[in-house]
């Protein structure tokens, strides 16, 4: 039996929480589903700021923080620095490549 691939594992982990798998579906239409009102970046394009994010899910910034290092070190999204401020989007390819293993693995 060959060991499950260690980027699956990662990204599994991190979306076994359900507030990380949350977040990860609102950025896949960051424009409706976060307040961006005082926005210095685009959503879509560069992603959405941890201040918006934070104000949507109700959470400790430095908890928001976290988990979105989390979904960042699993791959699943891409971290863009905007002046002091961190700004997340899902990575579409990366996102495919991973449904593709797991297909692949089950």
């Amino acid at each position: 039996m060959t060991s499950p691939d260690p980027q699956l594992v990662r990204a599994l982990r991190a979306l076994s929480n359900p507030v990380r798998l949350q977040l990860l579906g609102w950025l896949r239409d960051p424009e409706r589903n976060f307040p961006l009102e005082g926005k210095i970046a685009d959503p879509v394009e560069v992603g959405v700021c941890v201040s918006h994010i934070q104000l949507k899910v109700g959470l400790a910034q430095s908890t928001v923080s976290a988990y979105m290092a989390e979904l960042h070190e699993a791959g699943l999204v891409v971290a863009t620095r905007v002046g002091k401020w961190t700004h997340y989007r899902r990575d579409e390819q990366a996102i495919a490549q991973l449904v593709t293993l797991l297909a692949r693995t089950l």
